[in-house]
């Protein structure tokens, strides 16, 4: 029912299209194009102010073909990639392997998840296959920190419960789990002296920073929760004590009452070691997606596990320690999974996928549906 060289023809095609994150104009195009030939009603959202990217979100609605009652379900991938990724020219080695030139990133994240979605609604149609209303919301800005997602009006979307097709991992497993992020902004005011003549009358707050983070407990923190400091800015010419830093770092945990934690450990470190040598902090912290997790009891795991198990696939699932689009639409209430789509080595031009792994995930998506729409 899937017919892989078609598939693979646009898996080509997509990724020949520039969409750098920020610059979604022209796949967005293209993909309204392709979902409207398809019979589907597109809407493009207003967020491109609040995002300041090239285009906005995509919800195409696939009407419901012959089951009435049926659960509605979403899809979701992303449009945009990481750079570099303008140029794109793809290569299919002799044993399957479809990569890069090696000069820029492949872009099977998420274009792999793109051309499945595409397919399988051809699949659908040209088999008259029997489904219930399903959306296909495709995002701009996800390697941007889920912007698109994050700006989208909940509203536009109607579904009980849906899919992501955004996870690295072997095709059939499912990522049940992902954390909250938090982003902290740090800053300390010292007092600046001469260096040389007067240093003692300065508070230097590089040092202090040094010691509000030797405080801090950072990385792996448990199973559950981690947390870095990401960009140190400050200071100047060494013949100055500094009286300003700025620190930029993040905590995540799939348990939001640990992130808490580890947020308000963080700020202590701050305020002591500030207490400590007369400087002064500011810790600015918001959450910037908050964390999902289900089992193997919750409906729509228990659905892509069946899908998984009528395919042969593992159903395999697992906890991730990144965010996703996934993460957002949970926090709006409708339960969504990730599913892995195969691809190996994203954000570098390393990056590469398997064309049947793209095939097994298309196979993947159409067995959910079928399942979704004849639920027993």
């Amino acid at each position: 029912m899937i017919n892989q060289k078609r598939l693979i023809e646009q898996f080509l095609e997509l990724v020949q299209v520039d969409s750098e994150t920020g610059q979604e104009r022209e796949m967005a195009d293209l993909l309204t194009r392709k979902f409207e030939q398809l019979g589907l009603r597109v809407v493009e959202d207003d967020t491109q102010a609040a995002t300041g990217h090239g285009a906005g979100n995509l919800i195409a609605t696939l009407a419901e073909n012959g089951v009435a009652g049926a659960d509605p379900i979403f899809f979701t991938c992303h449009m945009d990639t990481v750079m570099p990724g303008k140029g794109i020219k793809p290569v299919i080695t002799e044993d399957g392997w479809i990569r890069s030139d090696g000069t820029t990133i492949l872009g099977s994240d998420d274009k792999a998840g793109l051309a499945a979605l595409l397919e399988v609604i051809q699949a659908l149609k040209e088999n008259n296959v029997p489904h219930g209303q399903i959306q296909f919301v495709i995002t701009v800005g996800e390697e941007s920190g889920l912007v698109g997602a994050r700006a989208m009006d909940p509203k536009l979307l109607d579904a009980k419960f849906g899919y992501a097709l955004d996870s690295n991992g072997e095709v059939g497993s499912i990522c049940i789990a992902a954390p909250t992020q938090a982003k902290l902004e740090i800053e300390i005011y010292g007092r600046s002296a001469h260096a040389g003549v007067n240093p003692e009358d300065g508070i230097s707050a590089i040092q202090v920073a040094g010691k509000a983070i030797s405080r801090m407990n950072l990385g792996r923190i448990d199973n559950e929760t981690t947390a870095n400091i990401g960009k140190f800015e400050g200071g100047g010419a060494t013949n100055i004590v500094p009286d300003y830093v700025k620190l930029y770092a993040e905590a995540r945990s799939v348990v939001q009452e640990k992130v808490e934690k580890q947020l308000a450990d963080m700020k202590e470190a701050v305020v002591s070691a500030c207490r400590d040598y007369g400087a002064r902090g500011e810790v600015h912290s918001r959450i910037v997606y908050p964390a999902y997790r289900y089992d193997d009891s919750d409906a729509v795991v228990q659905l892509a596990k069946k899908a998984a198990g009528e395919l042969g696939l593992s159903g395999r699932t697992f906890a991730s320690g990144g965010g996703s689009d996934a993460n957002v639409f949970n926090g709006h209430g409708i339960p969504t999974v990730n599913l892995a789509v195969g691809y190996e080595h994203i954000h570098t031009t390393s990056e590469q996928i398997k064309a049947e792994d793209i095939g097994k995930a298309a196979r993947f998506v159409l067995e959910i549906i079928r399942q979704a729409a004849n639920p027993s």
